[in-house]
């Protein structure tokens, strides 16, 4: 995922589990955040709503693959808590960097 970023030229700030990025986001805070659900040491729906508490105006697109229940299930509480965009494992880069782009833009516009 990381590299689909950095070759369509985003700065990229990864890590390992939701505590990590949390870390990293409250260091340097950033405009775009993805976070997988199910992550060791903090999971995701938690994840996403420390980062909204943080800054509110950052954008979060939240991924799934649901494990033993649906990813609808799973997404469908991230939205509930502040995800921007969903999206269901698998799904290709070009999907992901689409979505985030329309966030960027959004986010840009709205500047």
């Amino acid at each position: 995922m990381a590299t689909a970023f950095l070759s369509a030229g985003y700065e990229v700030l990864a890590a390992p589990d939701g505590q990590a990025g949390l870390t990293r986001f409250t260091a340097n805070p950033t405009d775009l955040v993805v976070t997988d659900i199910i992550m060791p040491n903090r999971e995701g729906v938690e994840t996403i709503m420390a980062l909204k508490k943080a800054k509110p105006s950052v954008k979060v697109i939240a991924i799934s693959g649901g494990y033993r229940v649906g990813p609808a299930d799973f997404l469908q509480l991230a939205r509930h808590v502040g995800a921007d965009e969903v999206l269901a494992k698998p799904f290709g880069p070009a999907e992901l960097l689409s979505l985030a782009a329309g966030l960027v833009r959004a986010h840009a516009s709205a500047a």
